[in-house]
Order: C-alpha cells, then sequence, then structure tokens
C-alpha cells in the first residue's frame, strides 16, 4: 500500500526533527489528525493534501513530490 510521508528539517539538518506517514488510501481522513505545526506549514505553503488521494491511480510513481525550504526549516512530501 502506498503511503504519504511528511518530513519536517529544521534548517542545515540532515535528520527529520518530524516524519509522519499516512496511507494514501484514507488521506481524506488521516489529514484530521495532522499536529497543527504540520498543517499550518503546509497551508502557507497551499499544499491541499486531501487532493493527493488520487496518487493512488499512479502506480509506479515513488520518490519526493514536493520539497519547500525557508531558512528555519525544510518540508519534504514524497510517496513511500
Amino acid at each position: 500500500m502506498k503511503g504519504l510521508q511528511i518530513s519536517v528539517y529544521k534548517s542545515g539538518q540532515d535528520t527529520p526533527e518530524k516524519t509522519i506517514s499516512m496511507p494514501i488510501t484514507s488521506l481524506h481522513f488521516a489529514v484530521t489528525l495532522l499536529p497543527k505545526k504540520i498543517k499550518s506549514s503546509l497551508e502557507r505553503e497551499g499544499i491541499d493534501l486531501t487532493r493527493c488521494s488520487e496518487l493512488t491511480k499512479e502506480k509506479d510513481l515513488k520518490g519526493t513530490l514536493i520539497e519547500i525550504e525557508n531558512p528555519n526549516e525544510k518540508l519534504v512530501i514524497g510517496i513511500e
């Protein structure tokens, strides 16, 4: 089963401060369980994870989808 992974790194760090994994098939529900800090980071960047459930149709999709970095943190969203 495919999973969506969100990793948050502090600036200059190679190891994520937080990593959240959730199955894409239940993404519409799992989004409601995200920590507020992660939700606000995604909202600031205009990312709507509920639309990512369409990724289940892509059979060979794997790896990083988007990487956003600012002076304080780096946000990486990918398919595992």
